[in-house]
């Protein structure tokens, strides 16, 4: 088997290290990822700049390759040039921080997996659900099981698994479901700063609206300490309203006055 790991958070993050000790357990592990932490720039790629990518070592010893641009860009580069074949599962994280509800939408870590998918190869993001994890080991423990699950049974092209595993001891961990996005999401704001000029800057915070409540749900499911496992896809068509927008008459737009 033969296994991309990329992530959000920068090569030189814990949650990769880890995740690509435990694939090691089950296949070939190349490493491609973001020099830097990317977290939050969703499905950018690089263009106009060159794309550098050099190798990468930890303690001495060769880790994987560093890349100074997007997770959208590394999953690219690592498919197209980097890896002699295409990769048989592509696997994003392990992320600091959950990627529910409407984060799926701002999250590296998800586009990475989406990045695969788009290039019909199957795709699993992950993440533990605290900025500042501490329980890594389980998450890949989930990572390696669902690889071998994912593989046996497939993914549709198109479609990745978004993983959120709760930052805390596997004892405690009350199941495994699988979930839809929700619908809870941020409510931003840009608080007001002076910097040491008397320039005035803005620097983004917020709190999360949980409006989520049954286990169906990604948001849902974490906070009640189950791991969420979700299939998604990047066909963004509201087919309902598709159905409903039919009898709008689009076609003799031009001749409304």
């Amino acid at each position: 088997m033969k296994i991309l790991i990329t992530n959000d958070d920068g090569i030189d993050s814990k949650g990769i290290a880890v995740l690509a000790e435990e694939m090691k357990k089950v296949g070939e592990v190349t490493v491609v990822a973001p020099r830097t932490e990317q977290s939050a720039v969703g499905h950018a790629i690089t263009m106009k700049i060159p794309l550098r990518v050099t190798e990468y070592y930890k303690n001495g010893d060769f880790f994987g390759y560093a890349v100074e641009g997007t997770p959208a860009d590394c999953v690219k580069i690592g498919i197209r040039n980097i890896m002699k074949t295409p990769p048989d599962i592509v696997i994003s994280g392990i992320n600091h921080g959950s990627n529910t509800a409407i984060n799926i939408i701002y999250s590296g870590t998800v586009s990475a997996a989406r990045e695969a998918a788009i290039m019909d190869i199957p795709s699993i993001a992950v993440s533990v659900t605290n900025h500042e994890a501490k329980n890594f080991d389980f998450a890949a423990k989930i990572s390696r099981l669902l690889t071998i699950l994912t593989l046996k049974n497939g993914l549709p092209n198109g479609t990745l698994l978004n993983v959120n595993v709760p930052d805390i001891p596997e004892e405690k961990i009350a199941g495994i479901l699988l979930t839809k996005q929700g619908k809870s999401k941020w409510e931003d704001i840009y608080e007001e700063r002076i910097d040491p000029y008397g320039k005035k800057y803005y620097w983004l915070t917020g709190t999360l609206t949980e409006t989520d409540n049954d286990l169906e749900t990604d948001q849902y499911a974490i906070k009640n300490n189950y791991v969420s496992i979700s299939p998604i896809h990047f066909d963004l068509t509201d087919y309902n309203t598709f159905k409903t927008m039919k009898s709008w008459g689009i076609e003799n737009l031009l001749s409304i006055t």
